[in-house]
């Protein structure tokens, strides 16, 4: 492991199935802290996502993180959600305890100005869920990212295979008016992609059982997936891949990220391309303004799961 020594992570997410088990990583590795989680709708309505970042904090140890409620939908467009994977609930129809609490009171986009503001270059934002929450925060404050050490975002589909459109990933298509608005900022962001998870977090059957075995928090990690589970088997993969907690793996620890490449990225907003990553290849384009990743290592980031779900 070797992520900075005393590591401090503001979450942003739209919580469902893989989300919650990036929050159980990062609330779970030692050496990292979770200053604060925000929530925006995307997979599921803004209440369902900020009653599963609370049971799911609940259940893994973070019961003492401030969880903030922020948008409720996309800045320019109509909520669509990813029901139709996660579930109804976004948990799989898991049986899960109900919430301790609810999301307090300051609005997300508040909350990731005032940390960003009072205690500047000491936390690093982890983006899980559609940009809005992030966009509105830079609508106000151009130099917001600045302002944290680095940005590690669950966005983009590098490789040209959207999930939800031919180009798009879900977090980009969902709003990409904000993920334009966040793309350009000032600021120092490392895209992993929908391209990565498909590759090197895809869960086998065999990582399953490995999961499960590790009771109570490796099987909530597979019961919650159990409707991405028959989503992907439908799609061609060999399990449910998880997104989120790779991107959280990574910015926990940058270095199993084994290479990178820095690019100009500019955002699909027309029906043709929505949601699309798209990265200027030629000779003549103009400075990056992000970096991908291109490769990571699956046995580390899996030792990273079990570790954090083991007892």
């Amino acid at each position: 492991m070797s992520h900075a020594p005393g590591l401090s992570l503001v979450i942003d997410t739209d919580t469902a199935s893989d989300d919650a088990i990036a929050l159980l990583i990062a609330v779970r590795t030692p050496g990292v802290t979770v200053k604060a989680v925000t929530v925006v709708a995307g997979n599921v309505p803004l209440p369902l996502a900020v009653r599963n970042a609370i049971v799911t904090l609940d259940l893994v140890g973070g019961a003492h993180v401030p969880v903030h409620a922020g948008l409720a939908g996309p800045l320019l467009r109509p909520l669509e959600t990813a029901q139709y994977v996660h579930g109804d609930d976004g948990m799989g129809g898991a049986t899960l305890p109900d919430p301790s609490r609810v999301a307090d009171a300051e609005h997300a986009v508040d909350v990731i100005r005032r940390i960003a503001h009072d205690e500047p270059g000491r936390h690093t934002l982890v983006t899980l869920g559609p940009l809005s929450n992030v966009a509105t925060a830079l609508l106000i404050e151009p130099d917001l990212l600045s302002r944290f050490r680095h940005t590690y975002l669950m966005a983009g589909a590098f490789d040209g295979v959207g999930n939800v459109h031919p180009l798009g990933e879900f977090n980009v298509w969902a709003d990409p008016e904000a993920a334009a608005i966040v793309v350009d900022a000032p600021g120092d962001k490392t895209f992993i992609g929908w391209d990565i998870s498909r590759r090197y977090s895809v869960m086998t059957p065999d990582d399953q059982s490995r999961l499960a075995a590790l009771a109570p928090l490796g099987q909530f990690a597979v019961d919650i997936n159990a409707k991405v589970n028959e989503y992907v088997a439908e799609h061609g993969l060999a399990g449910f891949d998880l997104p989120d907690p790779i991107a959280m793996a990574v910015a926990i620890d940058p270095t199993i990220m084994t290479k990178s490449q820095a690019a100009l990225i500019s955002i699909g907003t027309d029906p043709v391309s929505r949601g699309g990553t798209i990265v200027d290849h030629r000779f003549e384009r103009g400075a990056p303004n992000a970096r991908i990743a291109v490769v990571v290592d699956e046995s580390r980031f899996k030792a990273m799961l079990f570790a954090a779900c083991a007892d």
